[in-house]
């Protein structure tokens, strides 16, 4: 499973979640069997080739729409900012479906 995450960094332990406006860097994390494998780091979300199976914004005011357009599902991390927090609340199904 492939998770997309806008980010502001592309240094794994420093970097966190930012509106898709903001977005530095795409962190793509690679999820198998609940543990991560790696995470990629993109400058350019469009040159990602993996499928994509979830996004995860920061804001249900975030620019969605792109996502929604490519029937990319999407989860909103209100309160999570780190890729390991934003993990450990996507295992836990702790973050939001959007609504709309």
């Amino acid at each position: 499973m492939n998770i997309l995450i806008p980010m502001n960094s592309n240094d794994e332990e420093n970097a966190s979640l930012v509106m898709t406006d903001e977005a530095k860097y795409w962190a793509l994390v690679n999820l198998n069997e609940g543990k991560v494998q790696n995470t990629t780091f993109y400058e350019d979300r469009h040159k990602i080739e993996e499928f994509i199976d979830v996004v995860i914004l920061a804001s249900k005011n975030d620019y969605c729409w792109q996502f929604i357009e490519e029937d990319i599902p999407i989860l909103i991390a209100p309160f999570q900012k780190s890729v390991d927090e934003i993990v450990e609340a996507f295992l836990f199904k702790e973050l939001h479906e959007l609504n709309g």
